[in-house]
């Protein structure tokens, strides 16, 4: 699907920090219990690596969840080594979650380019042309409207297993091998950076179960199985902090403990 836009209510997206032997456990529990996702590959065909360039505004308000701008994000995310990215907003408002995406080119990424000028205070906001025409222009007008640039680039593996079945898809992923590296304009880069370090001992890695309304009796096994407790993660604040290890001298906590909605 070349572009969606989904708003969903009593929507959930609970996350856990778990070190790397319990992710090994969780990681074949999912594959007894879930189906694997459909867009997965490798031996299991439930894997792919993803990475996302996050952007925010000069002062980093996005980072420090000022105002408006703490409750979205804008990023171009690509699986792979695709040929093709996706255009995203994430945005959370009390008890609803929209997401919206659009699919263009690597080569449309240049019509973005033009945007990085408009940090400059001299800069003629008016050379920078919108193609209205272009099925980006969403969110290109966005990120002109608030400044936004890339600033980090965030890389891991993920695996993803779910149900799969009527308009409610219920999804658990967990993403390891966690990399970031400053951005530097609309380029994903091979050399993926610095590895992301969690704050238990050895390789942690996030584990997030998404669902609406009530949680998934599979779920609430696993939860209860492996003695879960939901943190808050943002894996752009984890890289930011890897790749510029001092955006600011007081920073909010990276995680804390959440409610998991049963």
């Amino acid at each position: 699907m070349a572009h969606s836009r989904e708003v969903r209510p009593h929507a959930y997206e609970v996350k856990f920090v778990v070190p790397a032997a319990v992710a090994s456990e969780i990681r074949r529990w999912a594959r007894a219990e879930l189906a694997p996702d459909p867009h997965g590959s490798g031996p299991f065909g439930d894997e792919y690596r993803t990475t996302s360039l996050y952007l925010d505004n000069t002062t980093l308000d996005v980072f420090h969840r000022r105002g408006s701008m703490g409750r979205s994000k804008y990023r171009v995310r690509r699986y792979g080594d695709a040929g093709v990215v996706f255009l995203e907003r994430k945005m959370r408002q009390p008890a609803v979650l929209a997401k919206r995406r659009t699919r263009i080119s690597m080569a449309g990424l240049t019509q973005l380019a033009p945007s990085l000028h408009t940090l400059v205070p001299s800069f003629d906001r008016s050379l920078t042309a919108l193609d209205r025409e272009w099925s980006g222009h969403w969110f290109h007008r966005r990120i002109l409207a608030r400044a936004l640039r890339p600033v980090c680039q965030v890389s891991y593996l993920r695996m993803a297993r779910g149900i799969f079945t009527g308009s409610d898809t219920v999804r658990l992923t967990l993403d390891c091998e966690l990399h970031a590296r400053p951005a530097l304009g609309y380029q994903f880069h091979d050399d993926l950076g610095r590895r992301i370090e969690g704050p238990l001992p050895g390789d942690a890695a996030i584990l997030e179960l998404k669902y609406r309304g009530a949680a998934p009796a599979a779920f609430k096994r696993l939860v209860e199985e492996f003695a879960l407790v939901p943190q808050t993660a943002s894996k752009y604040r984890m890289g930011m902090l890897t790749s510029m290890p001092a955006p600011s001298a007081h920073l909010p906590p990276l995680y804390q403990a959440t409610e998991f909605h049963a």
